[in-house]
Order: structure tokens, then C-alpha cells, then sequence
């Protein structure tokens, strides 16, 4: 059977050998002793011979060993790194086999389920003081919200990796050249939606909106000033209060059920899948769906090709009774960049994360040369193809932490391969900009109780949603939903976010 966890079992196990063996590895780490070199022994220093590093990363289908980005750095660090990779399946097991035969890595790239389970097991090397000692680059591009993210009692196990910053993925779009034809014009709260909607179904005699899986439709919900299935959190007088408790999250689903009763929105909502939405949109069986930037060049090229003529446009997030338009964003910490407690290199493991975010070396990892593989036009990256893709796809993959400040500039590259994709993004995230909001808990390092009950809660409030918006079941049994939801363990979760929450501000 797939196991997506590290199992109880096996952490028990882990920890046990762990506090057998003491740590062992390298033990001269625990001076926070400054760096007083003058800048020739510093030279020296950075020429010495430098040991074979060992990484354990995430899956790729090509070898790493080989890739040019990892000939790069191994050019402009002088850290000859092996790299090792999880397997597609069973990463866990693997994993964990990996960890109680202590493999001797310097480096582990980590989900968040895996930090998790490896740092209450004591696997994990405590950062503090390496970080203090060799982490002059990675203490100025971190921002302090992500070094929260990895800190469990206090102390550090991991270099936070953020991704692209905090960003929109989805908006409404919708047959532009259908609303030409009807005189129609793009709504701008729910009143103007549903009238939309109405005269779509009435006129073109096509499913004013379609969706699918996800009861939560982010573009709607947050009108009433709700939060989604992934992004549960908010603030709200002092204290965090999940997207269950809160009582916009009834009036949505009323107003939900009052659209598909009137088959306003996708019968078959309970039944779509997402390659199901994009046909039904560009075969001009729905005038609406949420969509995806990254999902851009497929709809717009298979809409050109079912209607030559066919338009599409983004329609802009809805007011709410203030006028005020808001977006739910994502983003936060993507990996853990760990250390094992018997590393037998931690000082060098450390010295070369801190080396790949030097302003220039990292630049080069995230989009390589300028002329030969991104050039710059109006102060935007772009890639050069194909020679981008064929040579600095993996860019990503390789890194070990970013510079917050500057990486989600230079990660746009990669949204301008292709002119649709460019687009949509950027005029999602410019649409966004007026009220750009996230999950409370987006840079809170693992709470145990999410981490033990969010997945099954998720799960039943999705089933359960789409139940009562499809007529499956009444409303009026929310009540008796969310007190199964608290006693399922959403009530550990309420005071492990809260709790959290609470020691943050102090």
C-alpha cells in the first residue's frame, strides 16, 4: 500500500537510533564565534580544497548529476555535489529507509511532511549556529516571516525555500465575443454576475458557469469575505478562525445553492474534472470558468480552433457590499533544505547554501547568462528559446533557498515562454494588486495537529460542500457538519492555530 507519510512505526524506530548514536558527524559547530578573516585569508579560504558534498533532492526524470545547472555551480562554488533522488513512488518509504540506514548525506531537500516528521524524530541537525557562523548571504535574502516557518522550539532545522512570492493562480474568464453579442458588459459584484449569468443561459442556451471538485470558487467566495478548502485561515478579531467556522462561509454556500438550483452553474459540478472544464469552455458548452494562468496556451489554442472567431477575456475580481475587491494568493515556504544529524559535513554544507545565494552566483542558478540563455526588454526577463528550456529548465530544481527580494522577478522568465501564459499571469496578479490577501498560517512552521487531521477535514468538507450545494444535503444540517468537523479533530487544529498564532505576536 502507498504510504504518503513517514509512518509512526518507523519514526519511533528513527528517533531511537538517533539518541543511540548521539549525532555523531561533524561536532565543530557549536561556536557563534564571528567570521574576523581579512579579505586574502578569506581568498585562501574559498581556494582550499572543498569536500564532495552528497544531496538528496525530490524526483526529477533526468539525472541532476548532468544537468549544465549543476555544472555551474560546481564551476562558480568549486563544491563538487552528488546528487541522489527520491523515487516518483514511494518517496517516503524510501526516504525513511534512507534515514534509519543514516545515509550519509550533507543536504536533503524536504516537503513539509517530511521536515515534519524527520525533526520530531531528531534526524535533523539544528541550524542556529552554522547559520549564525556561515550564513552571511542567506541571513540578508531570507525574510524573517520564512525563517519562522522553519523553526520547532525554538531552533532552526531547515533553509526555508519560498517559491515565486505570493500570487494569484486563478480568475474568471469568460466568451468575450458572446457578451459583444449580447451587449453585455463584465460584472463587478454578485448582482451583476447573476444577471450575467441569467441572460447567458436564457440567450445562448449554454452553462453560464462551469466547475468542478472544488466547492469553494475562490472569485465568488470572497465577496462574503471567505477563505478556500487550501487556504482555510483568516484573522479576525485577534484570533484565527477557520474558513468552517466562519459565517460567510454559510451565506456562500446559500448563495451557491441558489445558482445551481436555477442551473446558473454546472450541473455535473460534483462530477468535473479539470480537462473536463477546459472542453466544455472551448466547445462552447459553458460561457465561464475558473481558470488556471498556466492553463492559458491550451484554451486559448483549443478555443481557436473549435471557433476561429471565439473571444476570451479575464474578468476582474468581484466587489464586495464596499466596493472593495479582494484575491486569495499562495505561496510561502515550497521546501525544507535540511541537514541530517550525521552529516559528516554540515560546516561545508552550510558554507555552500550560503555561497549559491551570492547575488551573482544565484542569478545565474535561477536563469542562467543574459545573452545566452534569458535576455532582459523594459526591465522584464525573458528566456531565450529553446536553448532555456533545453539547457536551464531545472533551474529551480537545484536551488537550496532564494533571494525573496529578487527570485520572483527573475521566475517570471519562465511564465514568458509562451504569450498567453505572459499575459494571463500578468494581468491576474495586476487585478490582484488592490487587495492581495493569504492564508494566515502561510509562513507558520508544522503544526502536528493540521498536519494529523487537515487532509481527512479538507476531505469531508469538500464531500460535504458540494452536498449541500448540489441539493445532496440540506443546508440546515450545518450544525450537525461542522460538530463532526471540531470533534474529527478540527478542534486540535483550531487550538494549534491559535496557539501558534498567539506565540508569534508575542
Amino acid at each position: 500500500m502507498f504510504k504518503k507519510t513517514l509512518s509512526a512505526m518507523s519514526i519511533a524506530v528513527l528517533a531511537a537510533s538517533v539518541a543511540a548514536c548521539g549525532g555523531g558527524g561533524d561536532t565543530k559547530t557549536s561556536g557563534n564565534t564571528p567570521d574576523t578573516k581579512t579579505p586574502d585569508n578569506k581568498q585562501a579560504e574559498a581556494n582550499k580544497p572543498k569536500p564532495q558534498l552528497r544531496m538528496l533532492n525530490q524526483y526529477i526524470k533526468d539525472d541532476p548529476n548532468q544537468d549544465p545547472v549543476a555544472q555551474y555551480m560546481k564551476e562558480k562554488t568549486g563544491y563538487d555535489v552528488k546528487y541522489d533522488v527520491l523515487p516518483v513512488e514511494n518517496a517516503d518509504e524510501k526516504l525513511n529507509l534512507l534515514m534509519n540506514g543514516k545515509e550519509p548525506y550533507d543536504i536533503m531537500k524536504l516537503s513539509k511532511s517530511q521536515f515534519e516528521k524527520l525533526a520530531a524524530a531528531g534526524a535533523l541537525e539544528p541550524l542556529d549556529d552554522l547559520i549564525a557562523k556561515y550564513g552571511t548571504n542567506m541571513k540578508q535574502v531570507i525574510s524573517q516571516n520564512s525563517w519562522n516557518g522553519v523553526k520547532l522550539n525554538g531552533k532552526t532545522y531547515a533553509i526555508p525555500e519560498a517559491g515565486s512570492g505570493i500570487g494569484v493562480n486563478s480568475a474568471f474568464v469568460v466568451r468575450q465575443d458572446w457578451l459583444d453579442e449580447l451587449n453585455l458588459k463584465a460584472p463587478n459584484n454578485l448582482d451583476e454576475l447573476y444577471t450575467l449569468m441569467k441572460t447567458l443561459k436564457d440567450k445562448k442556451n449554454v452553462i453560464p458557469l462551469t466547475g468542478g471538485k472544488d466547492p469553494i470558487v475562490q472569485e465568488i467566495g470572497t465577496v462574503f469575505g471567505m477563505r478556500t478548502i487550501t487556504s482555510p485561515w483568516k484573522e479576525s478579531g485577534g484570533k484565527l478562525v477557520h474558513l468552517v467556522e466562519d459565517p460567510a462561509t454559510k451565506e456562500y454556500l446559500t448563495y451557491m445553492k441558489k445558482l445551481y438550483t436555477e442551473g446558473l452553474i454546472d450541473s455535473e459540478w460534483a462530477l468535473n474534472q479539470s480537462n473536463k472544464l477546459i472542453e466544455k469552455f472551448t466547445s462552447g458548452k459553458a460561457a465561464m470558468f475558473k481558470m488556471n494562468w498556466a492553463n492559458a496556451q491550451t484554451v486559448v489554442e483549443a478555443l481557436a480552433k473549435t471557433s476561429p472567431n471565439g473571444k476570451m477575456a479575464i474578468l476582474p475580481f468581484l466587489q464586495d457590499k464596499e466596493g472593495k475587491r479582494t484575491a486569495i494568493g499562495t505561496g510561502g515556504i515550497g521546501w525544507y533544505i535540511a541537514v541530517p544529524k550525521w552529516a559528516p559535513n554540515k560546516e561545508e554544507a552550510v558554507k555552500y547554501m550560503d555561497l549559491k545565494l551570492d547575488k551573482d552566483i544565484f542569478k545565474g542558478i535561477a536563469i542562467g547568462q543574459e545573452g545566452v540563455h534569458h535576455t532582459v526588454k523594459d526591465g522584464k526577463y525573458y528566456p531565450i528559446l529553446p536553448i532555456f528550456n533545453e539547457k536551464w529548465n531545472n533551474g529551480s530544481y537545484f536551488l537550496t533557498g532564494v533571494d525573496e527580494k529578487n527570485y520572483p522577478i527573475y521566475w517570471q522568465a519562465r511564465v514568458r515562454k509562451n504569450e498567453h501564459v505572459q499575459k494571463y499571469y500578468e494581468t491576474y496578479q495586476e487585478n490582484a494588486k488592490e487587495n492581495l490577501v493569504s492564508d494566515a498560517l502561510t509562513f507558520a512552521p508544522p503544526l502536528d495537529a493540521i498536519s494529523k487531521n487537515g487532509q481527512k477535514l479538507n476531505k469531508l468538507t469538500e464531500d460535504t460542500f458540494i452536498k449541500f450545494i448540489t441539493g445532496g444535503e440540506p443546508l440546515e444540517n450545518y450544525d450537525k457538519f461542522l460538530a463532526q468537523w471540531k470533534a474529527d479533530g478540527g478542534n486540535d487544529m483550531i487550538k494549534a492555530a491559535n496557539d501558534w498564532y498567539a506565540s508569534s505576536k508575542k
